[in-house]
């Protein structure tokens, strides 16, 4: 049995999910996410971040965090304001001496829907169903959990 923590990182918005995976078995711990639009300055929401993914990490005690790959986008300037959220949350996980592995995001979606350029709304929709949830999580809780399926879909 792991307790594996998928990190949907950004820099106003950070999804977290956290499973529990024992065979073909996933069941869902927590989910939720670290919202630090109305902080104001680029290094205090950096700080934010930190602060408030350490906490969850702290709490859930995962063997393993779990990102999705760097992509680049359409936006240049845009991809590399999230690959330094992504940078903080990574090192977040590290110096807590949390194992951190990375899957593409064609793998994380095939890994949930099957396809790997499934919509976000699938993602959502088979997250939920996996899970056994009411309703779909928030976007990018959702996120955060389809990378963690996927990597406890990878260690069983």
């Amino acid at each position: 049995m792991a307790v594996i923590l998928g990190i949907d990182p950004g820099t106003r918005i950070v999804g977290w999910g956290a499973i529990e995976a024992s065979g073909s078995s996933i069941r869902l711990i927590d989910a939720g996410c670290i919202d630090v639009r109305r902080v104001e300055s680029i290094p205090a929401r950096f700080k934010a971040i930190y602060e408030g993914l350490a906490s969850v990490l702290n709490a859930v005690k995962p063997a393993e965090a779990v990102f999705e790959k760097a992509f680049t986008g359409i936006n240049p300037a845009s991809g590399i304001r999230i690959g330094e959220g992504r940078g903080v949350a990574i090192v977040c996980a590290v110096n807590l001496g949390i194992r951190v592995t990375e899957y593409s995001p064609a793998e994380v979606k095939k890994a949930v829907t099957g396809r790997g350029a499934a919509p976000k709304e699938q993602v959502q929709e088979m997250v939920r169903r996996i899970l056994g949830l009411e309703r779909r999580p928030q976007p990018d809780a959702a996120d955060a959990l389809a990378v963690a399926i996927c990597g406890a879909n990878r260690r069983a």
